[in-house]
């Protein structure tokens, strides 16, 4: 490849797994490559299994690992023809102990694809791997930008909390170990950028990295493929809900709750989008709170069929306790739905204003949002107005270009720095030049080459 030009860069994007139906990391990869390469730039995507959707333009990459956890058969024994490497064998074992090896290895299988690489790419850009192997990038000279969407230390204390016995909380505990790895790992790395002020305090809080190295972009949506759709009438008493996993930190459970109590007043229907894990927390919130009858979920639907549930819904709601952004808010603001959100994380940050651009009522509580259910279904006059300011407000702050131009401005920052350029840089969505001010990698300290989570 020729070298980029000042205003066209060759970006390696990582993304361990990459898929869109894995949540929230599948999506940013393929619009904020989308939306990169539409500017200009020349990315290609590095990413693990399930591989990611990816537009034409953007070159991808695979980095094959054992698919440990694909669907149907997540935590799966691989047959022996598919052990390539010691790293599979490590990966294997790992998983066996019921911990999460898939960041760690899937970081020892880049380094080894692009350590010969450095005259192909001006900068690595890492989608929250945050294992050692990502380190070595930043140790040899390569521009780094980490991503960091939110703290998984909040999803870990949800879950271990809610977990219902001594066992599940060894085994969650077990799961999340590899967060002692990201923990160093964050701390080693100089550029830093994340979605949202709330994730900014809590990755400074809970891991423990200094502010003033982490700077903020915030993520967006395709407004033009998530729209209004004006021929498509609303049903009446429709409620719609969109979550990734099954896990306590959506608050499923507490909208569920909720929807029991409204329901004892008026016809009421909730639609999810996602799937509840067999026997889980919202499976047996619908079988205890008798909700079978109005209650639906769907999973594996496109996005023209999201968009039309979201006209057909009289209300969007986001029940989550926490959120480090809140992809579905801005889905479904951008789809002039009227939005009842939570105080949980970043929601607020997304949502606005209370009573302008949405709707917001305390996190973790079904009567909160029984109240906020019943007062939006009341009013319709209300439901169109935040309906219309939040679509307004998606198109003004929150789509993928904005994120793609953010991002890019970080790029050009992170490359003078590590050229040990101290020019000045332009205003961007943050102030670069205090974010990107902030310590050099540790030095000396020993590489961590251990696999053991």
């Amino acid at each position: 490849m020729a070298p980029a030009s000042p205003s066209s860069l060759r970006v390696a994007l990582l993304a361990y797994r990459g898929n869109p139906l894995s949540g929230g990391q599948g999506v940013y990869t393929r619009y904020l490559s989308r939306e990169l390469t539409e500017l200009g730039h020349r990315v290609t995507v590095f990413s693990g299994q399930p591989y990611p959707r990816l537009d034409e333009g953007v070159e991808l990459v695979e980095v094959p690992s054992l698919d440990l956890y694909r669907e149907p058969d997540p935590f799966r024994v691989p047959w022996p023809n598919e052990f390539r490497s010691w790293t599979d064998f490590q990966e294997f074992l790992v998983m066996c102990t019921g911990a999460f090896p898939e960041p760690r290895t899937y970081a020892k299988r880049l380094w080894k694809l692009l350590r010969h690489r450095r005259h192909d790419f001006d900068l690595v850009h890492d989608n929250q791997c945050l294992a050692p192997g990502i380190v070595k990038f930043q140790k040899a000279g390569w521009p780094l930008l980490t991503t960091v969407h939110h703290p998984i230390t909040v999803d870990r204390d949800l879950d271990l909390q809610h977990a219902p016995n001594l066992f599940r909380k060894t085994m969650l505990r077990r799961w999340y170990s590899f967060l002692h790895m990201q923990k160093r790992v964050i701390r080693k790395l100089d550029h830093i950028v994340t979605v949202s002020e709330s994730s900014r305090r809590d990755i400074a809080a809970q891991l423990d990295v200094d502010p003033a190295r982490m700077g903020i972009v915030p993520v967006g949506v395709d407004v033009e493929r998530f729209r209004p759709l004006p021929h498509i009438e609303r049903v009446p008493g429709r409620l719609m809900t969109t979550t990734s996993s099954d896990v306590p930190m959506k608050g499923l459970v507490y909208l569920l709750e909720a929807l029991a109590k409204v329901r004892t007043e008026r016809d009421v229907e909730l639609v999810v989008i996602g799937k509840p894990r067999e026997g889980g927390a919202v499976a047996k919130a619908v079988t205890r709170l008798g909700l079978h009858d109005c209650v639906r979920f769907m999973r594996g639907i496109d996005d023209e069929r999201l968009v039309e549930l979201y006209a057909e819904a009289e209300l969007a709601v986001v029940p989550s306790l926490y959120e480090g952004f809140s992809l579905p808010a801005v889905e479904a603001m951008a789809c002039g739905v009227p939005l009842l959100g939570t105080t949980g994380g970043a929601i607020p940050e997304v949502v606005g204003e209370h009573g302008v651009t949405g709707l917001l009522v305390p996190s973790g509580d079904a009567e909160a949002l029984a109240a906020g259910i019943r007062g939006a279904l009341d009013d319709q006059a209300l439901r169109d107005r935040i309906g219309d300011a939040g679509r307004r407000r998606v198109l003004d702050r929150f789509t993928w270009r904005a994120t793609a131009e953010g991002t890019a401005h970080f790029y050009q920052a992170v490359i003078a720095h590590t050229a040990g350029l101290d020019g000045p840089l332009e205003p961007g969505p943050v102030e670069l030049s205090q974010r990107l001010a902030g310590r050099s990698a540790l030095a000396g300290e020993p590489e961590e080459e251990e696999l053991a989570c």
